[in-house]
């Protein structure tokens, strides 16, 4: 029943939505640590900044289909985020630990080649692997933390709506992403460049989960949310343009999408916790308990 839930929803890998960028510059690239097993990869922090974001999810004004919203959205403390997404050979030293579920046949495994046809399953599987080994706390980046470390790799992708005829809009959008290049053999890192934070391949044909839930959202007159309603079976995807797709799907290209063209490749890079966020989280803690 749930699966069914899931399939009828989430299959609409609607493209959406995330704005222009406006990050600051690379501050530092702490490089491989060397950690247990050589599994902690390349580490890059973005200086603290501005984002101009264009919310994720569908919006509706009185029934009828209305344009996300652009936020300033204030980033106050540096993103450490990986510099590649996360390798096959990577995710494999997961597999051989009877942690991750395997790859596909059709997956090449090597240093060089990212990680591809995992679902979000998978990939929180992953970091939960990889915080464990290193000591260190991975997680998925969240949406407008893809968008913000991304800078002029992803370009605002909303559409104007027209009450008249919305299936306009709908035209326009597969238009947009039909015309993208396709190429869905998985490249050698940097076959894509590195953006202007230092990370690498970011909307190559590799498109990434984050942790963002799919979400409704009603708007008033002024273009304020009046209720919003989450769908966590769904989570954001984000490479060329951004995707909706279901949270167990490990390619989207079988999974079929009700709108737009489905993700060549579905993989991930990971956010890395500040430590000194957790050593002050750990100190609050033990205050309040004391």
């Amino acid at each position: 029943m749930l699966i069914a839930f899931k399939l009828k929803l989430a299959f609409a890998c609607v493209a959406g939505l995330a704005g222009p960028l406006a990050v600051a510059p690379l501050l530092s690239d702490a490089g491989f640590r060397g950690g247990a097993n050589g599994t902690e990869q390349a580490i890059v922090e973005v200086r603290a900044g501005n984002v101009a974001y264009r919310v994720a999810g569908d919006f509706t004004r009185d029934g009828k289909q209305a344009a996300a919203p652009l936020r300033q959205i204030s980033f106050e403390k540096p993103l450490a985020i990986m510099k590649h997404q996360v390798s096959s050979s990577e995710y494999q030293a997961c597999v051989d630990d009877g942690v991750c579920r395997a790859l596909d046949r059709s997956v090449s495994i090597a240093a060089d080649r990212p990680a591809v046809q995992v679902s979000w399953h998978d990939a929180n599987t992953y970091a939960s692997w990889l915080s464990q080994k290193t000591g260190e706390r991975y997680r998925l980046p969240t949406d407008e933390e893809w968008a913000f470390a991304a800078g002029s790799k992803f370009a605002d992708d909303g559409l104007p709506v027209d009450d008249d005829d919305p299936s306009k809009r709908w035209i326009a959008r597969y238009e947009r992403e039909s015309g993208r290049n396709r190429d869905g053999d998985p490249r050698a890192f940097g076959s894509f460049g590195v953006n202007e934070n230092g990370l690498a391949d970011l909307a190559g044909n590799v498109w990434e989960w984050t942790s963002t839930c799919f979400t409704r959202h009603r708007l008033d007159d002024a273009g304020e949310t009046i209720s919003s309603k989450a769908n966590c079976g769904v989570r954001v995807v984000e490479g060329q343009h951004r995707s909706y797709v279901t949270d167990f799907i490990r390619d989207a290209r079988a999974g079929g999408c009700a709108v737009g063209v489905p993700p060549d490749n579905l993989g991930f890079r990971l956010v890395r916790e500040s430590s000194s966020w957790i050593s002050g989280l750990a100190k609050t803690l033990h205050i309040a308990r004391s």
